[in-house]
């Protein structure tokens, strides 16, 4: 059994390896359902890969949450940043569902400095972390415990 998850993951390495974007983006979907470290670490590697299609980067956000592997913290914070509007949404949901404290200063920057869902998303991670920004009118104040 051990020789066919591993053929399989070979399989999904090349996948993720090829030229074709759909492959791509089929095979990151694949390794979310893989219940591997190394399967955590080829997301890790596509999140943090900058040349990568954006859906690819924004899928891999979405499922290192659903691992629940620390290890994806920092690549996480990173794609904050990363282009497009899906990464960092679900970079910010991610670290949410992680609930590692090393994520609440970048998702308060991001609270106060986006808007529409991404300021969601932060601010609903930030409650998940156990902070709270939000006052009555919708403006930004600093974190309080909940």
């Amino acid at each position: 059994m051990a020789d066919a998850k591993e053929a399989d993951l070979q399989a999904i390495i090349a996948e993720l390896r090829d030229t074709n974007k759909d492959k791509r983006r089929t095979a990151v979907m694949k390794l979310g359902m893989a219940n591997s470290e190394e399967a955590t670490r080829l997301l890790i590697r596509a999140l943090d890969n900058e040349n990568e299609d954006l859906i690819v980067r924004a899928r891999a956000a979405l499922l290192l949450g659903k691992k629940g592997d620390v290890r994806a913290v920092a690549p996480l914070i990173r794609a904050l940043d990363a282009p497009g509007h899906k990464t960092p949404i679900h970079a910010a949901e991610s670290l949410g569902q992680l609930g590692d404290r090393r994520a609440i200063e970048p998702l308060i920057e991001l609270a106060k400095n986006s808007r529409d869902r991404l300021h969601a998303a932060a601010v609903q991670a930030l409650e998940q972390l156990g902070y709270t920004l939000e006052t009555e009118d919708g403006d930004c104040e600093e974190p309080q415990p909940m």
